[in-house]
């Protein structure tokens, strides 16, 4: 009788969970703006807590702590922030002259459309070429884009609002985590000591396996960066910085992000260096193998098993969170599942869901220690 109410009781629960699981997703959708600075300021803070932690221990005052973060984080940005207005201006300054280039490749590329389609008795439309009909399709304008990239590059140092405001959850928040004060909050806050001390292990658990990710991951995609920034220098391509900058923002994709970064700058490389195809090839190769080597070799070592999540999971929470929040969403996807997977693991109801979205080994871990 007691197994039968006990399996009853786990069915009303998922129902209930599936139920608070919707309700939040559709909060969290309507409420984006408020929502995305709160989220990337927790998670920030979670990579800032360590460092904190550590220059505490050299009894330096936590207040003061916080502030040479904050001050390095600013530095950091305003440093990025100029570098890239400069040189997207840089590139509204010389389109006229890619313009010319990409019509000369366009015209090539239809030359060659045109007769594949008739080797192979397709009908073709010359009054309407095919970058034309794309064009068209897509409603493409090269030089709006440029205006608009320039626009949005510019505006970045202006978002003073939405900066403040994560700058001040990140302050209040690094504050509350005093690990003085937060100790004795836990402690006043949960009597029962195997309560307690699992709400420990929880917030400690979830601070160490998203800090070790986004360290790694910023590490990683800073290497990667620097590494596209120095091949497009030594070849000759125009805007590194851009590229490299690129390659640093979309390698927190996982997977998805390093290909575009690569095909975005390939894609280039053909446009300035066409007809000539060793420095295209050069740059190619070297995007992808620098990619490749970060992404699939180095980092997964550095990581090991800690975040366990299944590889197909990562991709349906990319997908997932690029639709909630957007780019913003795909960045912070990994992170959110790890903590959502800590969480269940921690749940005697949802331990099985935390091993379906864990990889294999993390499976027969979580069940060893269960």
């Amino acid at each position: 009788m007691e197994e039968k109410e006990r399996k009853f009781d786990r069915r009303i629960f998922m129902v209930l969970i599936l139920i608070a699981f919707v309700i939040v997703a559709a909060v969290l959708k309507l409420t984006q703006s408020f929502s995305v600075p709160i989220t990337v300021s927790v998670m920030l803070t979670f990579v800032l807590y360590p460092i904190c932690v550590k220059l505490n221990r050299l009894h330096i005052p936590w207040i003061l702590c916080i502030l040479i973060m904050l001050i390095l984080g600013t530095f950091f940005f305003i440093l990025i922030s100029t570098v890239l207005v400069s040189s997207i201006s840089s590139v509204v300054k010389v389109y006229p002259s890619y313009e010319y280039k990409f019509n000369y490749l366009s015209e090539k590329i239809t030359q060659i459309y045109k007769d594949f389609c008739i080797a192979m008795n397709i009908e073709y439309d010359e009054q309407v070429s095919i970058w034309r009909t794309l064009s068209n399709s897509l409603n493409i304008n090269l030089k709006s884009a440029l205006q608009n990239a320039y626009s949005l590059g510019t505006s970045v140092l202006s978002m003073v609002k939405t900066i403040l405001i994560l700058v001040l959850f990140m302050v209040f928040l690094l504050i509350e985590l005093n690990p003085k004060n937060s100790t004795s909050k836990i402690d006043a806050a949960f009597l029962n000591t195997s309560t307690r001390n699992k709400v420990k292990e929880v917030i400690a658990s979830t601070i160490h396996d998203v800090t070790r990710y986004l360290s790694i991951k910023f590490l990683v995609s800073l290497i990667t960066g620097t590494g596209v920034w120095l091949a497009c220098m030594i070849i000759g391509l125009e805007f590194p910085v851009i590229w490299g900058i690129l390659a640093f923002l979309l390698n927190f994709i996982p997977t998805i992000g390093s290909i575009i970064s690569w095909a975005i700058t390939t894609v280039f490389a053909i446009v300035q260096f066409s007809p000539s195809w060793g420095p295209i090839i050069f740059i190619s190769i070297i995007v992808l193998a620098i990619n490749m080597v970060l992404g699939n070799i180095v980092e997964p070592r550095w990581e090991g098993q800690d975040l366990g999540l299944s590889p197909f999971v990562i991709l349906v929470s990319l997908s997932f969170w690029g639709w909630m929040w957007g780019f913003t969403g795909m960045v912070l996807a990994v992170p959110l599942m790890v903590i959502l997977k800590i969480c269940f693991e921690n749940s005697p109801y949802l331990r099985t869901v935390a091993i379906l979205l864990g990889s294999g080994k993390s499976g027969k871990k979580n069940q060893t220690n269960s």
